[in-house]
Order: C-alpha cells, then structure tokens, then sequence
C-alpha cells in the first residue's frame, strides 16, 4: 500500500515582524507632522498579540490605523490577520480603539474550510487538529489541488500551507 501524502492548513503570524511594524509606527507617529502633536498614541501587547490606539477623534485614529497597516505590509504580515474594532469614546473627548492579530483557525472556519474541501469531490480526507487542519490522500495531485483551491477562497484571513510531505 502507498504511503499517504499530507500537509497542514495553519493560520500564524510572525509576532516579531509584527513587533517590527508597531516599532516602526510608533516611530512615524511621533515624527510624522500631522500626527506630532495630537496626542495619538499607539501601544502593542505582543504576549496577547493586541493594539490599543488613542486618539483626540476617530480620523485621527483612523490615520493611525492606516500607518500600522502600511507597516504591517511592508513587514510582510498579511492584513487579514490583523482584527481593528470600532472605535470606543474615551475620557476628554478622545477615541481608544483596540485591534488584535488573528493567531490560528478557529472551530467554526475549519469547519467550513473542511466542508469546502469536501464538496469538491477530490479523494482528499480533511481533519480538524486543534487550530489547524490536516488534510491527506495517496495522491499528491490531488493536495495541490486542494491547495490552489483554497488559494481562490476568502476565509477572512490568511492560510498558510505546511508540513507537505
């Protein structure tokens, strides 16, 4: 009998080039001229993997939003995994708004990336492994393409494909 092929669906995040890119925002933030002096801060938690921003109003924040994503993407960290919440009024007619960096699959967007695999008919096998999945088959035609059928869908956020043996 052949020897099953496999790989692993995982959704990570490099938390150092996130690092990076809040470094390099924060730095903008305190030399950019339109932002200089209007009190908006921006602080990152990379144990939980979170942002709070603080501004005097939401365009403000707003544009601190964008600086972070724009360094986020020249970082190389994909957009998706980045979750911004509405902003929040604070005390002193300011904004605080809160963002966190999407670790993992969670349980219900496996299930629909199982049933999607599923449905397409291919001999392939998913299985949901904690916050990842694992899908096999003898051929390895047919993980590839599962893999460039996956490459064409929107899970709202990024899927990296490992462990292909």
């Amino acid at each position: 009998m052949a020897k099953d092929s496999s790989f692993d669906i995982v959704s990570d995040v490099d938390m150092q080039e996130v690092d990076n890119a809040f470094q390099q925002a924060a730095r903008e933030l305190a030399q950019r001229y339109d932002l200089k002096g209007s009190g908006a801060s921006i602080e990152f938690s990379r144990k939980e993997g979170s942002f709070l921003i603080t501004a005097p109003s939401e365009f403000v924040a707003s544009q601190v939003v964008d600086v972070l994503g724009s360094k986020l993407v020249k970082r190389g960290v994909d957009l998706k995994a980045l979750r911004m919440d509405k902003p929040q009024p604070a005390a002193g007619m300011s904004v605080r708004q809160t963002g966190r960096m999407v670790q993992g699959i969670d349980s219900e967007v496996a299930k629909r990336i199982s049933k999607d695999i599923r449905d397409t008919k291919l001999k392939v096998r998913p299985a949901i492994e904690g916050e990842k999945l694992r899908v096999s088959a003898s051929s390895k035609d047919a993980l590839q393409s599962v893999i460039a059928f996956l490459r064409d869908q929107d899970y709202g956020q990024p899927l990296q494909f490992v462990n292909y043996r």
